[in-house]
């Protein structure tokens, strides 16, 4: 094999996400500002900047507007359209009931806020960094970290490009490339691999609670234009999810182009193996009072990621040995506000400021402790702190009263009366009852017109992994998901990834294998978070594979 190429950088950034390139457009600026030469590029497994991004998304442009003052006279795609209707439906089965803006703090009100495309808005955040001098590359995966021989960090390899499934050469075959740099950033969004490595090795997640997780499943529509209310957002909670004793909600956004954003969430911690978080989402969409807004509409596109719900005692030490967890790497949504893109980018910001310091006062390699610091002292811990008992009161007493309790301890803390407790969290794939103890759910069949099955959605989401490649979803003990899983909890993976991956075949003749289709795959990561046993690990593919979302 051909010794890898390696190129020298000050700073390395994994991951093209809001947070990767809110920190690679601090370092420059303020290498601008200062007359400094600094050398930053960032790396982004997919095909293009985007095309792995998706969220609902309403964007709090608070982070926005320190980044770039002027980003609405700029061209940004978020500034099309500003949220002018923000409603809470609590569902029954046949019915709806609005939540009065009286009841909710005024940090759930949208004001003053954006919906559109978030991979829209990151495809700009590129544009915007490029114009400085940060150099993207995407379609390169970062796989593996690099190490110095002190133990710190030394920065990433991207992934060899032209392995056979069977690990021979094929004859396009490209050894990865090092990439070394001073500080190396994960911005990997949920569950990233190379993070989980790193918050092993370095035990920076020793004094957090576990983080905890939500599958949240999305579609795009054209809808009828007088269906069409550009700037209204609608959140749900209860019906389908309360018949299952489960958790989560509904989103539907109207934005530009005649289109509207929609999805559901569902709370990983669920205990029925059977429920599925795709099924729910599409009985979701039968409630008549989403149909009626998807009436003469039509599908254009669908998607699945991870959301991290553990809130602030989730979040792990934020720093390591030459470099650094931003964004989702590390888990800054704010859960009740279901906005974590202005966290994200501030994170990616204060670990640049740090790292900035640290560099042009010629120090690398060593923990960026000026970043936890400034965390500690900023707008997003207090934010996260005002939220942080929400999910776990939901999750101990229930969707109605929890959110009660919740919607209280909100007032109490955004008037500055802090609780004098933090809930703690369990891990989801901890949640799980054996099949026997549950009732079984018969999902309806799809309709093809409102409803649709698993694999033409994936479709839906450009999908596209080359076959003959090794599986990036790994097994510990191949015999686990037959030997166990199955007896145990009718092998759960069948149910829980968005995207058909995971099957059991044969058993009707007595003979059941596992089958992982890892083509469908859309790294929405919940085998890696959801697997009872923990015995399924998700690593990345080859360079530029998965969903490929044009407007998501």
């Amino acid at each position: 094999m051909s010794e890898r190429e390696s190129m020298p950088y000050d700073v390395v950034i994994v991951g093209a996400g809001p947070a990767g390139l809110s920190a690679a457009i601090r370092l420059k600026q303020l290498a601008n500002d200062k007359g400094a030469e600094l050398a930053v590029c960032v790396l982004e497994k997919g095909s293009e900047v985007g095309a792995h991004i998706l969220s609902g998304a309403v964007v709090d442009p608070r982070s926005l507007d320190e980044l770039i003052p002027d980003w609405r006279d700029r061209n940004c795609p978020m500034a099309e359209v500003l949220v002018n209707d923000n409603q809470h439906w609590i569902m029954t089965k046949k019915k709806k009931f609005g939540m009065p803006h009286l009841f909710t703090p005024g940090l759930m009100h949208n004001k003053n806020t954006y919906t559109g495309s978030l991979g829209n808005l990151c495809r700009w955040l590129a544009g915007q960094a490029e114009e400085l001098g940060v150099e993207i590359f995407p379609g390169f995966a970062a796989a593996e970290v690099l190490f110095n021989e002190d133990g710190s960090v030394k920065g990433v390899a991207t992934g060899d490009m032209g392995v056979a499934r069977d690990g021979t050469h094929k004859p396009d075959y490209t050894p990865g490339l090092e990439l070394h740099a001073k500080y190396t950033f994960l911005s990997e969004g949920v569950r990233g691999h190379l993070s989980k490595e790193l918050i092993r090795t370095f035990d920076l997640a020793r004094d957090a609670e576990p983080q905890v997780y939500g599958l949240g499943i999305k579609e795009l529509w054209d809808v009828d234009p007088e269906r069409h209310a550009p700037g209204r957002v609608i959140h749900t909670q209860g019906w389908p999810l309360s018949e299952t004793g489960s958790n989560g909600g509904g989103f539907l956004y109207h934005q530009a182009n005649g289109q509207v954003a929609l999805g559901f969430v569902t709370w990983l911690n669920y205990s029925n193996p059977y429920l599925s978080p795709f099924q729910e989402m599409q009985r979701w969409k039968t409630h008549p009072a989403i149909a009626e807004i998807l009436k003469g509409a039509k599908r254009v596109s669908y998607g699945a990621r991870a959301i991290s719900d553990g809130g602030l005692q989730s979040i792990p030490k934020l720093v390591f040995p030459g470099g650094a967890l931003i964004g989702d790497s590390a888990g800054f949504l704010n859960v009740p506000r279901i906005k974590g893109t202005h966290t994200a980018m501030k994170s990616g910001m204060m670990a640049a400021e740090a790292a900035f310091e640290a560099v042009t006062a010629g120090r690398e390699h060593d923990e960026l402790t000026a970043y936890p610091e400034a965390f500690d002292a900023s707008w997003v811990r207090k934010e996260l702190s005002i939220v942080r008992n929400v999910l776990p009161l939901v999750e101990k007493f229930g969707d109605l009263m929890g959110s009660g309790l919740a919607g209280v301890t909100m007032w109490l803390e955004s008037f500055g009366i802090k609780m004098p407790f933090t809930m703690k969290h369990h891990p989801d794939h901890k949640t799980l009852w054996r099949k026997d103890l549950v009732r079984k759910i018969d999902y309806p069949k799809p309709d093809g017109v409102l409803t649709f099955d698993r694999l033409s959605s994936v479709f839906q989401s450009n999908t596209n992994h080359e076959e003959d490649q090794p599986v990036h979803l790994t097994l510990k003990d191949p015999n686990i998901p037959v030997e166990y899983d199955l007896p145990m909890y009718d092998e759960p993976a069948q149910r829980y990834c968005p995207a058909g991956v995971y099957e059991i075949v044969g058993e009707e003749t007595g003979d059941p294998k596992f089958v992982i289709n890892a083509q469908n795959c859309v790294h929405c990561k919940t085998c890696d978070i959801k697997d009872p046993t923990q015995n399924i690990n998700w690593v990345v593919p080859e360079g530029g594979g998965g969903p490929n979302y044009p407007n998501m």
